[in-house]
């Protein structure tokens, strides 16, 4: 049974992706940074569907946490055949204003973990001549967005790094792709006001946001055999917003 490791999978996106793995007979490991009651409470209705998943939390923008976690995760399921890098946060503001703190936490949160954690899955993978690696990005990668010019930058560094690993990884048959998110009804966007959200759906050809549940299933498509030949591609799925 192959095994999926996802970041920030306590709610939202990685929670559904989570789910759409668990529903497909993988063994799944749920993963997030601070809130660790709302984890548990994933863990506990994941579990509702199989019994192959646990909960590892910590920080994954540390290097030795991550380490950690993969050490914890091998233990339990053997090696990690699929990394779904979704952890990120976000900061809405202008740059001009921002903490050097907020700078720091964003490359952390949204670069480094997909670094970190890509650095720990890649080897056996590579060594075992299988594997993907899908990292959640988002449309601001490719236009930018205004008051989220280092959210921006650091989704456009992971676009930039899924290119080049593709490169690097591919010949071992081990596939990298990223997925442009519009937006989506999630948390992160629960700063925008009803009047902000209608703004932006009129924006949106669909006329809709996006749903989790609909990340999480080209997710598990990148995942699967029927897209042996994608790799090293940035998916845009924004409901023709850009």
């Amino acid at each position: 049974m192959s095994t999926v490791l996802i970041t920030g999978s306590s709610r939202g996106i990685g929670k559904e992706i989570a789910r759409k793995f668990l529903e497909n007979n993988f063994n799944v490991v749920i993963n997030c940074k601070n809130n660790i009651s709302e984890l548990n409470d994933t863990l506990e209705e994941l579990k509702k569907i199989s019994a192959n998943v646990i909960a590892l939390p910590c920080d994954v923008g540390d290097f030795q946490a991550v380490t950690n976690m993969f050490d914890s995760a091998e233990k339990y399921f053997g090696e990690i055949d699929i990394l779904i890098n979704n952890a990120a946060v976000s900061y809405f503001g202008l740059f001009n204003q921002m903490d050097y703190l907020d700078i720091q936490n964003l490359l952390s949160s949204n670069l480094m973990s997909v670094l970190n954690c890509t650095r720990l899955a890649i080897p056996s993978m590579i060594k075992n001549k299988r594997g993907c690696v899908i990292n959640i990005s988002s449309i601001w990668s490719i236009s930018g967005a205004s008051c989220e010019a280092v959210y921006s930058a650091t989704k456009g560094a992971v676009d930039s790094f899924t290119k080049a690993l593709a490169k690097e990884a591919g010949p071992s048959n081990v596939r990298v792709n990223s997925i442009a998110c519009g937006v989506i009804d999630t948390d992160m966007n629960s700063r925008l006001t009803k009047e902000e959200k209608q703004e932006m759906i009129d924006n949106i050809p669909l006329s809709r946001f996006g749903k989790p549940e609909e990340i999480a299933e080209l997710c598990y498509f990148l995942c699967s055999n029927k897209a042996e030949y994608i790799n090293g591609e940035i998916i845009k799925i924004d409901g023709g917003f850009l």
